[in-house]
């Protein structure tokens, strides 16, 4: 029997874990487990790979199960809220495992994926729901989900969701939970604002701190390589290239600061053949299990990654860890290498420093209090990264399709390869006029509803002034830019444009009547009805009805 039935732990929990080939407790479940046995709240400070998981699964795990109650629908008894779905997805595992001989349920809900199946799963109730704010509070929303029945809460990676701007959505699930309640917290660092945010949750707790505060693992070789920004990839490739090949790099993590950048590293390894994959939030929750679990398995021996995403990621065999670009955060920095020397194995992690990034490795080492080694560059560098493959170019289609053949629409590019001028000027090298050019089968230019032709003509009015002109009379003519000998008339046009052919009226002169003021010399027609209206308005303007249509009093 191992230690950890000192504890006081289960026999099925005793179980589960000598399946799993547990036999001592981590520093932290040992410091842990009988103060949560005894119910007292926890604030837990330690890193990644310290055994967290299981420090705070067991005794909970442990009372549930000492106390069976019936599940009560669209509720849990255990609430257990993680940052990422990556580490939401962990420990939801890792409980399915501690609980393998108990008759406990464990639901895991995040993003990613439809919720309605969620919604569906937690109707009957479940004893453990680990789960991230953003799909736990859509739940709670949508009235699938309640949290009147909560006994334990646990808030891990507590820094990382600060980081990840949860802090309302903390504050309004904190505001949910019944005050009579058990709550653990733990973070990988202390400061301030961490403190500040665990005093809404917890109360009189008992402090377990296992690592020093903003320390780094003792098992990990850092080494630092001060390189150009142009010549990082270079120096990663080889280095990636050469530890497979010898066997040295197991499984290497590469974090970057930008997920564009992530994709940008793993198509250049692709290049030059090291099979890598990349996960960060722009991959799709499909594409992010399928890249890790390859990971895992070790079919993708490089992973790149991002801190945000990089956080839910434990897998044992992570021998090397690659900071390709500075994190502007410190304690970013000890969460990257805290991936690898997991679970007392050694590992090493490598920065590659360009001369901007100088300040960022002086703030992390004033925070870990590490002087990082200096790593040179390899032996004939230059050469080596001048034989690298570059990625291959994105080539355009060979045959045009019908709308490229009609001339570039909306967001699309030029076919000639030029750049679109939305500007008044003309190319030098556009065609000319009558030319087929970009200006379609027949010489002219594609029609664009959307867009007002303006220009001006000699005479000094605009076209669209013209445009009116033409709507309000169609014997005037159209635009000329270039003026003509009628301009005079179309001047005396202007200033009697809306009149038609009346002529402005002298002093003491009545007003035509009948078909004397119309523009076709057709007689007014008589409005109203026969009867009249004795107002001169349509008979459907009357307000009600009325014999012949007589006006109102």
């Amino acid at each position: 029997m191992s230690y950890f039935s000192d504890l006081g732990l289960a026999e099925p929990l005793l179980r589960a874990l000598d399946a799993k080939g547990y036999a001592d407790p981590t520093p932290i479940q040992q410091q842990a487990i009988p103060a949560l046995l005894q119910g007292r709240d926890i604030l837990g400070i330690a890193q990644t790979g310290t055994g967290k998981t299981a420090a705070f699964s067991l005794p909970s795990l442990h009372r549930l199960a000492a106390d069976p109650q019936p599940r009560r629908n669209a509720s849990c008894r255990m609430l257990v809220l993680s940052p990422t779905r990556e580490l939401a997805a962990q420990i939801a595992e890792n409980m399915r495992g501690y609980a393998k001989y108990l008759n406990l349920s464990v639901q895991c809900v995040f993003g990613g994926i439809p919720v309605g199946k969620q919604a569906r799963a937690l109707v009957p109730g479940c004893d453990v729901l680990v789960a991230t704010p953003g799909r736990l509070l859509d739940l709670i929303d949508q009235r699938a989900l309640t949290l009147r029945n909560v006994e334990i809460f646990v808030l891990d990676e507590a820094d990382q969701m600060m980081d990840l701007g949860f802090i309302v959505p903390l504050k309004r699930v904190a505001a949910l939970l019944p005050k009579d309640r058990q709550s653990l917290f733990f973070s990988a660092t202390m400061p301030k604002a961490i403190a500040d945010l665990g005093k809404q949750f917890i109360h009189n707790p008992v402090r377990v701190e296992v690592t020093p505060q903003a320390t780094t693992a003792e098992r990990v070789d850092q080494f630092v390589t001060h390189i150009n920004q142009s010549e990082k990839q270079a120096l990663l490739t080889l280095k990636l290239r050469a530890g497979i090949a010898d066997q040295s790099i197991d499984r290497a993590l590469v974090f970057t600061r930008t997920k564009h950048g992530a994709d940008r590293v793993v198509r250049h390894l692709a290049t030059a053949g090291v099979t890598a994959a990349a996960i960060h939030g722009n991959k799709s929750q499909a594409q992010r299990t399928a890249a890790l679990n390859a990971f895992r398995k070790g079919a993708c021996p490089v992973l790149v990654a991002t801190d945000i995403a990089a956080r839910g990621i434990d897998v044992t065999g992570v021998s090397h860890v690659f900071n390709y670009e500075m994190p502007n955060v410190p304690e970013q920095y000890v969460h990257r290498i805290g991936r690898t020397a997991r679970a007392g194995a050694d590992g090493v992690a490598v920065s590659f420093v360009a001369p901007d990034e100088k300040p960022y490795l002086r703030d992390i080492e004033r925070l870990t209090q590490v002087k990082l080694m200096p790593l040179p560059l390899p032996e004939d560098f230059q050469k080596e990264a001048a034989r690298l493959p570059a990625p291959a170019k994105r080539t355009e289609p060979t045959d045009p399709s019908p709308r490229q053949e009609r001339g570039p629409g909306r967001g699309e590019g030029r076919s000639d390869g030029r750049q679109h001028r939305r500007g008044r000027g003309v190319p030098a090298d556009r065609p000319a006029h009558g030319g087929r050019g970009e200006r379609g089968e027949r010489g002219e230019r594609p029609r664009n509803n959307n867009r007002a032709n303006g220009g001006q003509g000699l005479d000094g009015r605009s076209r669209d002034a013209h445009a009116r002109d033409a709507w309000r009379n169609p014997r005037s003519s159209g635009f000329d830019p270039v003026g003509s000998p009628d301009a005079e008339t179309r001047d005396t046009r202007r200033d009697t444009r809306g009149q038609g052919d009346r002529q402005p009226r002298r002093e003491g002169e009545r007003r035509p009547q009948g078909g004397e003021g119309r523009r076709d010399g057709a007689p007014r027609q008589q409005r109203g009805n026969a009867g009249g209206n004795g107002g001169g308005f349509p008979a459907k303007r009357r307000f009600g009805g009325g014999k012949g249509g007589a006006a109102r009093g």
